[in-house]
């Protein structure tokens, strides 16, 4: 059985041997990189077309002429590159190869290029004749490192300027945590105070009025009826007395538990204790109050992130009585979209920008780290002499129940 094979399947019949008779003509006409040979006076001996055309000139225009002084006259920066200065001839004449990456070549219409070039002698019985030397358009290898150098510098700045954003970060971080231990020892040196002045004060009243009792009472039966009944009269008047100071006391362990954990938070929930605390604000303040709360009463929120709320919001109110010489507050507080929102505005001086990103801002930074610790954010815009108002967006967290 036999094909009828296609001709443009057959074989193309092999080179006549013709072809192969200059193997040395057909590299130079292949390549792509630029080879001329000189001889020891530096004049081209012969160059391939690829070279001649990087440099802008026919093959056999070159022929002859010295190849330093078409190519190599002069250095990057302008100015002139003597024949005894240049690698290339150096190198031969000395019987030595070169390899330069760092010139240029420059071509027939006055335009230069980055070279990588190499010169290998010729040597003929010990004696150098002359050299070949092979050249390459660096261009784009160039601009490709120029590139890499540049997006490489470009990383190193943002990762300096990354490097010096965590560094102020982590020594904001370590301010506000040794402010946060200086407020907890203000904090605990005031109710030990407070325990000491006043408790303390009213316990060891206490302890006078109950050893008067006891002394009175042990001699209440030498006592004459009608003595005896006026001191009954004056030990009436006397636990009278103790029954004021107890109250007193209760009062005073009530006010220091309510700055420690209010526990109308716990009670009666988060709304509730936000709605106190401005009230307490502004009546103590002597401002007038708009408040506006578009809040599901049936709302709770973890416990972590309503005592975080409700801290915020008395640093905010805390701002408002310690800067703003406000005559009113403006308090509105929703949720939208599954976020609470939490808007302080107060109609005080104001104050620039600035002055709430200070590195001694411990209150606003405060307030940023609560929120930030819950995925939240604290927004404050103020403008001098029209007031401030602080903002607390916060995402609802999903397990929060209405």
């Amino acid at each position: 059985m036999s094909l009828d094979v296609p001709d443009r399947f057959h074989r193309p019949p092999p080179l006549a041997a013709e072809a192969w008779r200059d193997p040395l003509a057909l590299l130079l006409a292949s390549t792509g990189e630029g080879i001329y040979g000189v001889d020891l006076d530096g004049r081209c001996v012969f160059i391939n077309p690829a070279g001649a055309e990087m440099i802008g000139y026919a093959p056999e225009a070159l022929l002859g002429r010295n190849m330093h002084e078409i190519t190599h006259h002069t250095r990057a920066d302008g100015s002139a590159y003597p024949e005894q200065e240049c690698p290339i001839f150096n190198a031969f004449r000395q019987g030595l190869p070169c390899r330069i990456d760092s010139e240029l070549f420059w071509r027939r219409d006055g335009s230069s290029f980055p070279v990588e070039y190499s010169s290998h002698p010729i040597l003929d019985g010990g004696q150098v004749r002359g050299a070949v030397v092979t050249f390459v358009d660096i261009t784009e290898r160039r601009r490709a490192a120029d590139a890499l150098q540049r997006a490489k510098a470009e990383l190193e700045e943002r990762v300096a300027e990354r490097t010096r954003a965590l560094s102020t970060a982590l020594q904001q971080v370590r301010e506000l945590a040794a402010r946060a231990e200086a407020v907890r020892e203000e904090e605990r040196t005031r109710i030990a105070r407070e325990v000491h002045d006043e408790l303390g004060s009213l316990l060891v009243a206490l302890k006078m009025d109950v050893n008067w009792m006891d002394k009175r009472l042990s001699e209440q039966g030498a006592r004459s009826a009608e003595a005896a009944e006026d001191m009954r009269g004056r030990m009436r008047c006397k636990c009278q007395n103790m029954s004021r100071l107890i109250e007193r006391a209760v009062d005073n362990v009530g006010r220091i538990i309510t700055d420690l954990r209010p526990s109308i938070l716990d009670h009666q929930g988060l709304w509730a204790a936000l709605e106190w605390q401005a009230q307490e604000f502004v009546a103590s303040a002597e401002l007038l109050l708009d408040w506006r709360m578009n809040v599901d009463e049936a709302l709770e929120l973890p416990e972590p992130v309503a005592m975080a709320v409700f801290r915020i919001f008395q640093e905010m109110l805390s701002n408002v009585g310690r800067h703003a010489r406000a005559s009113q507050l403006r308090i509105a507080i929703g949720t939208e979209d599954g976020e609470l929102s939490l808007e302080v505005q107060d109609d005080g001086v104001g104050a620039p920008a600035q002055a709430f990103e200070a590195s001694d801002a411990w209150g606003v930074m405060g307030m940023r780290e609560r929120a930030r610790h819950f995925g939240g954010v604290v927004h404050i815009a103020s403008t001098p002499g029209q007031g401030t108002t602080m903002r607390l967006r916060l995402a609802l967290p999903s397990g929060a129940a209405s």
